[in-house]
């Protein structure tokens, strides 16, 4: 992968941004830049951040997994596993496993999205991403996203579990709840994406670094406005690649959990309709 990554923009060129800056929390326009801690320069092919809050023994054979996988792609890697203030003793799980390769940080709960983030922002790959800790993803998926990044260099490649492809034990109940969202995804921000919340994703680091210093959200809504922002900002080339889930999910979806994704999935809305970021030369980049 190395020397193969093209720092290239699709569409409009997006608007500069400081590096791994944060938003001011509440600021009504809540897209503006503060001073950004910056990101480290990119001496690797791949960063890959695995979140866990919790996740019992399933963690130690993920992040195993995975650097088994990304050493068979013949990749410079690193994996950083961020827990999420986990109290399950999983932080202790990893601490002989190949501390050559993989990072470990502990952080107070705050929700998956502030733990990809912390990840994402000390990351010194050229392509950086993310994978549940909880082992419902497949590790071994992250060799078919390096093929999609050798071949393509796209600005994102997405896990779908929509994807005709994909291999994945979903009861109707979530099916129909899936198909719903998508649908207020597409009528609320013009995103042509048939999956936004898969948990396996990997983006170009020009992308990111344009991208995170606009983000506010902290839980799962993270990757909804890691996509609409990277939209917004000119970047359209998004690769959904097939998933395989064989964990079973619930027939039922927590009335919290429907709540919490929608109050932050209109606040997402509303924030860019207050901000509406430009690219330089011409109209926003996506719709909404």
């Amino acid at each position: 992968m190395a020397g193969n990554v093209p720092g290239r923009r699709r569409g409009a060129a997006p608007r500069q941004a400081a590096d791994g800056a944060r938003p001011v929390p509440g600021h009504p326009g809540a897209l503006t830049v503060v001073a950004p801690p910056g990101l480290p320069d990119p001496v690797l092919d791949l960063t890959v951040v695995v979140p866990y809050y919790n996740p019992g023994p399933a963690l130690r054979s993920t992040i195993e997994c995975a650097v088994e996988v990304l050493r068979a792609t013949g990749a410079s890697f690193e994996i950083v596993a961020v827990s999420d203030g986990s109290t399950d003793g999983s932080d202790a799980s990893l601490a002989d496993v190949h501390p050559d390769v993989v990072v470990r940080v502990a952080r107070p709960h705050a929700g998956k999205g502030s733990a990809v983030r912390a990840g994402l922002a000390r990351g010194r790959g050229r392509y950086l991403g993310f994978i549940d800790g909880d082992g419902d993803v497949p590790p071994e998926l992250l060799a078919d996203f390096v093929d999609v990044v050798n071949a393509r260099h796209p600005d994102a490649v997405l896990g779908s579990k929509r994807h005709p492809a994909s291999q994945v034990i979903y009861p109707p109940a979530r099916r129909l709840y899936s198909w719903g969202y998508q649908q207020l995804v597409r009528l609320l921000f013009h995103l042509d994406v048939r999956d936004t919340q898969a948990g396996i994703k990997l983006v170009r680091r020009d992308v990111l670094a344009a991208v995170l210093p606009l983000m506010v959200e902290d839980g799962y809504a993270f990757d909804l406005e890691m996509l609409v922002i990277a939209h917004r900002l000119g970047y359209h080339d998004f690769v959904e690649a097939p998933v395989r889930i064989g964990r079973r999910f619930t027939s039922t979806v927590s009335r919290r959990v429907v709540v919490e994704m929608l109050r932050d999935t209109f606040a997402i809305w509303r924030r860019l309709r207050a901000a509406a970021p430009t690219p330089p030369g011409g109209a926003p980049a996506g719709g909404g």
